[in-house]
């Protein structure tokens, strides 16, 4: 039988202790009422999220068309203009900040998008961003495009 060697024991190295500080650390400033942090959405290109859109409806058998006509019907953007906009790959802050109108019927617009009620987002950007969003909602699940579109 072989004798057990003993086993070697490598030396623990001890972390520096730390210092005393004589000078507290500066805390950062709170962010200022006046400039709200920006929600990371409004930089997503409109371009992205288009076909995403699309993919939504077509499932449901729903057209290309009919998506078109609520994203005219909201922001004005139809034709030629909504491809240029689409081929600019402008984020969402700006295809809604240089859309030509938006509808004066989207008080019209409530209900429930991603758990939260559109009627009470304070931000006016992500309500507008939401009211897209419900009605593509409403178009994919088979609504009359005269109800979605509040005739």
């Amino acid at each position: 039988m072989a004798a057990k060697s003993p086993a070697r024991k490598t030396p623990v190295k001890k972390a520096p202790a730390k210092k005393a500080a004589s000078k507290a650390a500066p805390k950062k400033a709170p962010p200022s009422a006046a400039a709200p942090k920006r929600h990371r959405i409004f930089g997503i290109s409109f371009a992205s999220v288009y076909p995403l859109y699309l993919e939504k409806v077509e499932k449901k058998g729903r057209t290309r068309a009919e998506v078109d006509e609520v994203i005219a019907w909201l922001t004005g953007y139809s034709g030629d203009r909504l491809k240029r906009v689409i081929a600019e790959k402008a984020d969402l802050e700006a295809f809604f900040a240089k859309a030509p109108r938006l509808n004066p019927k989207v008080g019209l617009i409530t209900g429930v998008v991603c758990g939260v009620r559109v009627e009470d987002i304070d931000d006016p950007l992500m309500k507008k961003i939401r009211y897209l969003d419900k009605l593509i909602d409403e178009l994919a699940k088979g609504k009359k495009m005269e109800s979605i579109l509040r005739k």
